[in-house]
């Protein structure tokens, strides 16, 4: 299995109360002296919108979900994410963290 990329989509086995779910992948490439955590943003089929959420596929992804995770515990890739939803997540994030 290849590393996680920004902008896949892959399953990922959250732990016994995050069970397994599709998560976004937002940060840049792993390097070999890096930890193998990948910074994720969970998807979620429950109807909650906010300023912090994405709406993608049916339900949507919770920015504020945002979290590393080992990559040890990536199961499968489902898609990649285009241009245009990669930057509605960059906007956001930034937007959650103050950034912009």
């Amino acid at each position: 299995m290849s590393d996680p990329v920004r902008g896949e989509v892959w399953w990922v086995d959250l732990g016994i109360a995050g069970k397994v779910r599709p998560v976004a992948v937002v940060s840049a490439p792993i390097g070999d002296q890096d930890y193998a955590l990948v910074a994720t943003v969970p998807h979620t089929t429950s109807e909650h919108p906010t300023q912090y959420s994405l709406a993608l596929k049916e339900g949507s992804f919770n920015l504020q979900g945002l979290a590393p995770g080992p990559v040890a515990k990536f199961l499968r890739k489902i898609t990649t994410l285009d241009a245009v939803q990669m930057a509605q997540f960059d906007a956001a994030i930034k937007r959650w963290l103050a950034l912009s």
